[in-house]
């Protein structure tokens, strides 16, 4: 089978992006990142593709009139390098019903919480101020509800006590590096399907989500 082609959004650092881009280059994923696209010009992750030789873009989202009309130029520029896969790695944007429309049965989302729990943003914090023992991030597919689409993959991290919002990311986050290459890996070998508003591994129904192991394999 030839590599799949992803294409990255991203907002901010892009770290995610680069632990893409790392598994990819030391083919440990065999998929082949065509395209880096960000809202943002001074968005760091821009720099990370271009030390890497990858096409890069940016759609700043303040040049236009409505989110519709954003989200039609967006889908228009992801369809340019026909992906098989896009990933949304700290996209700071609402995907609407164009991209959903052109790219949604290919569109995951990282978000960094353990869906359902904590939809939106200030996971963290939200976390901690609920008292839960457990923290961790998500794959979804995603669909109009916001954080709301069927979820393929988790990873699980002890609250400690002492923890802040800043600590609880900086440990949460080589984990998400982790979760979101591994997922992306099912993909690159056609393991995963989205069929009904289902998650499907190998063609068959996941109950729930696949659970990422130190060991960087999944529990199913």
């Amino acid at each position: 089978m030839s590599a799949i082609r992803v294409t990255v959004l991203i907002s901010g650092q892009g770290t995610n992006l680069q632990a893409l881009i790392d598994a990819s280059a030391a083919h440990r994923i065999d998929a082949e990142i065509i395209h880096v696209i960000s809202n943002r010009a001074e968005a760091a992750g821009l720099q990370r593709a271009a030390r890497a030789g990858i096409r890069h873009s940016v759609l700043p989202h303040g040049g236009f009139s409505s989110r519709e009309e954003y989200d039609q130029a967006l889908a228009g520029q992801v369809a340019l390098y026909d992906p098989d896969l896009v990933v949304l790695a700290g996209f700071m944007r609402i995907v609407g019903p164009r991209m959903l429309e052109a790219h949604g049965s290919r569109l995951i989302n990282l978000h960094p919480s353990l869906l359902p729990l904590y939809r939106g943003t200030d996971t963290y914090r939200r976390a901690l101020e609920a008292g839960d023992l457990q923290h961790g991030a998500s794959v979804h597919f995603v669909s109009a509800e916001l954080d709301g689409g069927p979820v393929i993959s988790q990873v699980r991290i002890p609250v400690l006590r002492g923890d802040d919002p800043a600590t609880l990311a900086a440990r949460l986050s080589p984990r998400e590096h982790a979760l979101l290459t591994a997922t992306v890996e099912l993909f690159s070998k056609r393991s995963i399907q989205h069929a009904d508003g289902r998650v499907l591994l190998d063609h068959k129904p996941l109950a729930n989500p696949l659970q990422l192991r130190d060991d960087e394999t999944f529990e199913i």
